[in-house]
This record gives structure tokens, sequence and C-alpha cells, in this order.
């Protein structure tokens, strides 16, 4: 039984080191050099991320530093020990930034209202500025593959836009890479490594406990589609990589108006909508619904 365990471990490190050394490489994330500033909030995400990125630093081609950075926003009752005692027994350089971004939130966002837009804006302009302040290249934020269709639909919902959370962009002042190396890993592998690794998790206690989020209710709806169509989230997430512009909508990223017959069959045209995979009753689709009748 515990050699079984080992074994399942063994195999869960070994995907999470896969995923994220290809998000680096194909996302070109990380570069010789690099000073990577590791955000970690003390949560399960965040603290795999660290975790991964130094089994990979160690093992990498190139040289690239790592500097953990957490910002202690003075949440009431904020373990603000287990964080710097986590880090110091982990060996690794890190830099605790003292903000209360508490006090500003609670004193402007109305009493029921949500509080992450707010939250994030302010902690992002820190992370900018500490950066800045360490000399970092590059940004890391624990957001994984849900946290990125979670983002997808939250704007196709409520935000009218195809619209995700890409796994490295420029920074809202324009002077800062942001990466997120675990970006294609799933959540419930960060679940299990969390508790095999026996991570000290610390609960956000400002928004953690705002059950109505719709970050929240989009998330239970995916889980909801995972358990009874399993494998729709893979699916769904290699569609947010495998982009047609020709076939959807926005005339700012394909030029319809100056569409023209090139008199040439493409694989693009028409015949792109459907799949020879589709099946009515166990039939061929296209068997099915016949137009030479």
């Amino acid at each position: 039984m515990e050699l079984k365990i080992e074994r399942e471990a063994h195999k869960l490190e070994k995907r999470l080191c896969r995923l994220v050394g290809q998000a680096v490489i194909d996302f070109n994330m990380i570069e010789e050099g690099d000073k990577v500033m590791v955000c970690v909030s003390g949560g399960k995400d965040s603290y795999a991320m660290l975790d991964i990125l130094l089994k990979l630093q160690a093992r990498a081609p190139i040289h690239f530093d790592l500097i953990a950075v957490n910002l202690d926003q003075k949440q009431p009752g904020f373990p603000d020990h287990v964080l710097p005692r986590y880090l110091t027994e982990l060996g690794v350089q890190f830099h605790i930034e003292n903000q209360d971004t508490y006090s500003i939130v609670k004193r402007v966002i109305p009493e029921g209202k949500t509080m992450c837009s707010l939250c994030s804006r302010l902690r992002r302009g820190i992370l900018y500025r500490v950066a800045d302040e360490l000399g970092a290249t590059k940004i890391a934020l624990g957001h994984h593959r849900d946290d990125m269709l979670q983002t997808f639909f939250l704007n196709l919902f409520f935000g009218g836009k195809l619209k995700g959370m890409p796994p490295k962009l420029v920074s809202d002042d324009g002077r800062h890479i942001v990466i997120r190396p675990i970006a294609l890993v799933a959540e419930k592998d960060l679940v299990r490594w969390a508790a095999q690794r026996q991570f000290p998790i610390i609960p956000c206690t400002l928004c953690g406990s705002q059950t109505n989020l719709q970050r929240k209710q989009i998330g239970q709806m995916l889980r909801d589609w995972e358990k009874n169509h399993p494998g729709r989230i893979e699916s769904m997430f290699s569609a947010l990589q495998n982009v047609v512009p020709s076939h959807l909508m926005d005339g700012t990223r394909y030029d319809f108006k100056g569409l023209k017959p090139s008199g040439l069959s493409s694989a693009d045209g028409d015949k792109a909508f459907d799949s020879e995979d589709f099946t009515v009753a166990g039939v061929p689709a296209l068997q099915v619904l016949r137009f030479d009748a």
C-alpha cells in the first residue's frame, strides 16, 4: 500500500514538472539570467508553483534565480509567521511586503459587495513596485488551468467578450512580464500535490468567505460539467489554444469585408463546421443528414 502511494506521488510530481516545463518552453516564460519573482499567497496554487519551479530550476539547462514574495495585506488574524518560517526552512530567498490594503478595501467597498476587483488592482500595483525594487525580470502568478477557463466563461457570460487569462502578458503599467507557469495544470492535481507536500495553507479571510462570487459559481458549473461529462474540461481548454478567427464574427481579427472567392478548395471552408466524428445513434451524422434527396 505504501509503495503504491509513493508510486502515485512520483507520477503526480512527474506530471506537474512536465506540464510546468511545457508551459515555460511553449510560451518562453523563463530565459537565461532571469530573476523570477514568485508571488506566494499562502494558498495551495502558489505553494505548488514555487515548489515545482524550484525543482525545474535545479535541472534546467539555463540559469535563473527565484525570489518568493508575499504581500501581507494586514487581514485580521492573518498568521504572519507561517510563510517566513516555511520559506526559511525551504532555503529560498524571499521578501515579505507589508501593506494594509485590507483597511482600504473594507472602507471603500460597501458591505455585501464583492471586493476582488479593488483588492486585485491594489495588489497588482504593489507587486509591480516590489518587482522593480527587487530587480525582478518576470513576475510569476499561480493561476492554473481551471482559473483560465473560469475567466473565459466570466468574460463570455458577463463581459460579452471571448477573452481568457493568458499564460504570459505585459503588465498593466507596460513595464513587466507576467507569467503563469502552472497554466496547464488542473486544480485537482494541485489539491493532491498540496496534500502530499503538506503545505501550510493560509486561508484568505478577505474574499474567501464571499460565497456568491460569480467566479465561484462558474467554478461549480465547470466541476459539475466535468463530473457529468468527463473530458469536457480538457476539450474546452484545448479550444483556448486552437482559435479559428475566420469562423467567429470579429472583423478586427479577420477581414470579412475583403473576403473573395479564390476558386480553390479550403480546409477552412464551410465543412470546417462539421466533424466527421459526430454520430447520431451510432450512425455517422453525414449519413443521417442527406442533402441530395
